[in-house]
């Protein structure tokens, strides 16, 4: 498939990596710049280019990994990206972390609702429930016993379809958590986000998500941080993520 990967950090990084490796054509950008994409993206062939020349014509896929609540700056590029293009967003919200409060989420809209309204198009909910280090290192062929599940969610079948098959070429199994308007169940921080599930474990801890209970476990992030061993794994995250929920 051809796809554009916009935003060039951890997730975008490793996206774009995974899926030249698996033999897609894939062009990466980056509002800093095409500096800023890491030379290992690039080894499977990956191409960084700017954001301004980022194509969106004849894109199978665009991938958005970049902040969340910033995707109305891109409004204008998205504008002629045809509607039969697949768009996937990544993002999380971590309000007074990674992100200034948003009224409409704070008070109920879910993530990628908000941010398909800010673009003007539907998104595709993928990649955002497992942690970066997971991604890139925990990703296994399939049928690979104890392979690790990603939830993916949007109101098109046929373009969660291309999603799933999207995460199954980077190594996860792709679990169908149905509507763009339940993907609240795989935001920060639900039973089912970064926390290392299986496709048979994913059901019941996206079944036990709670709205409040999950929000006010992610606020409460800097403080289990801080209880964390210095230069924590990525087994030590995942397990506070696990405990939070006990």
């Amino acid at each position: 498939m051809k796809i554009t990967v916009i935003g060039a950090g951890a997730i975008g990084g490793n996206l774009a990596a995974k899926l030249s490796t698996a033999g897609h054509d894939v062009q990466v950008a980056d509002a800093r710049g095409p500096e800023a994409v890491r030379a290992e993206v690039l080894e499977s062939g990956a191409r960084a280019v700017e954001l301004a020349d980022a194509a969106v014509q004849g894109r199978d896929v665009i991938v958005l990994s970049i902040p969340f609540g910033v995707a109305g700056q891109l409004a204008d590029l998205f504008a002629s990206v045809p509607d039969e293009t697949v768009v996937i967003d990544t993002s999380n919200y971590y309000p007074g972390m990674l992100s200034e409060p948003i009224e409409a989420v704070d008070n109920g809209q879910v993530e990628s609702v908000y941010t398909a309204e800010l673009l003007g198009r539907p998104v595709v909910k993928a990649w955002n429930a497992a942690l970066a280090e997971t991604q890139r290192t925990k990703g296994v062929p399939a049928g690979t016993p104890g392979r690790l599940a990603i939830p993916v969610a949007g109101d098109s079948e046929e373009a969660r379809k291309v999603a799933m098959s999207l995460v199954d070429d980077t190594g996860f199994d792709p679990y169908d958590t149905g509507t763009l308007a339940d993907s609240w169940r795989q935001q920060p921080n639900s039973p089912a986000y970064c926390t290392e599930l299986t496709f048979d474990e994913l059901p019941a801890a996206l079944a036990t998500a709670d709205r409040a209970k999950d929000a006010a476990i992610r606020d409460s992030l800097p403080e289990r941080f801080a209880a964390l061993p210095a230069n924590p794994t990525v087994d030590d995250v995942v397990e506070m993520n696990r405990a939070a929920h006990r």
